[in-house]
């Protein structure tokens, strides 16, 4: 019996090492911007970090001390970064928020945000660059350096944290999403998440990934590129290029689904968007106008 009470305490000392033995890291499937290096390194060295009766310094850089600080955290670390390494990432590349669904919005609007399931707010059902199928759980691995959004139930974001890394698990080839986060649920700690877990809403992206369904009254870089093509290709007037679907974009694509043979419903639905993609490309590839080289250059 003592020989088996001795193999048992073994045993459970080290568990956690087998099974992270289990674990495979995934490489990135894009290339990790020395941005990402650096706030991954600010963020690493806050871990541990506990809050002070309520209040932090994240909060106060943000305006309020006492706040609930998962954004501010993230904001800090990138606020951080811009100081120590003369980066401009602070509203540029990440957000500065302090309130629910402004982070995410933000994101959406930037043209990089990648629903988990379903379709997008005010938006419509995504793909991945270079699928023809709507997205479905588990098909978008987090990047280092992304944002993941979480929720208890509703639509409304409730929790953000970054990407560190991520692993699969050998034997049952689940993917976990290791972050970094604040207010969890007094200090800076690390943690993990199951990658089709129920209480993540998406993801703000470092790379532009995913493409999106647009109609009348959406705004943001996705509507600006959309606009750009159709303008190349003649169906809009390039002084019209604003960022938002309007009249003069609705009637554009409706022009476009008319010469492309497809459903005419001023929607830039997938299949129409495939299909402008793909002539888009065609034509901006042999156009002798951008292509030509001339003696000076």
């Amino acid at each position: 019996m003592k020989y088996k009470s001795a193999l048992l305490f073994i045993w459970i000392l080290l568990l956690p090492f087998s099974s992270l033995a289990e674990e495979e890291k995934l490489p990135p499937a894009y290339p990790v911007p020395d941005y990402v290096e650096h706030l991954l390194q600010v963020a690493s060295e806050e871990v541990g970090y506990v809050e002070d009766h309520g209040r932090t310094k994240y909060g106060a850089w943000a305006g309020d001390p006492a706040a609930q600080w998962c954004a501010e955290f993230l904001c800090w670390c990138v606020d951080q970064v811009d100081q120590r390494w003369e980066t401009d990432l602070l509203r540029s590349v990440y957000p500065f928020y302090t309130s629910s669904n402004t982070g995410r919005d933000w994101f959406i609007r930037a043209g990089r945000y990648v629903v988990r399931k379903g379709r997008v707010d005010g938006w419509g059902y995504e793909w991945l660059k270079g699928e023809s199928s709507f997205l479905k759980s588990g098909d978008y691995i987090p990047q280092p350096g992304d944002w993941v959004f979480f929720s208890s139930g509703g639509p409304d974001t409730q929790h953000v944290a970054m990407v560190e890394f991520c692993t699969r698990d050998t034997v049952t080839d689940e993917v976990l999403i290791h972050v970094i986060e604040g207010n969890n649920p007094s200090a800076v700690a690390r943690n993990t998440y199951n990658l089709n877990s129920q209480s993540i809403l998406g993801y703000g992206t470092v790379h532009d990934v995913a493409d999106i369904t647009m109609a009348f009254g959406n705004q943001g870089e996705k509507v600006r590129q959309l606009q750009e093509k159709l303008a190349y290709l003649g169906f809009l007037d390039p002084s019209l290029v604003s960022g938002r679907y309007g009249d003069s974009t609705v009637d554009a694509i409706r022009d476009y689904q008319t010469y492309a043979g497809l459903r005419q419903n001023g929607i830039a639905n997938i299949n129409t968007q495939l299909k402008l993609n793909e002539e888009y490309a065609a034509r901006y590839q042999n156009d002798p106008a951008i292509w030509t080289v001339t003696d000076e250059d």
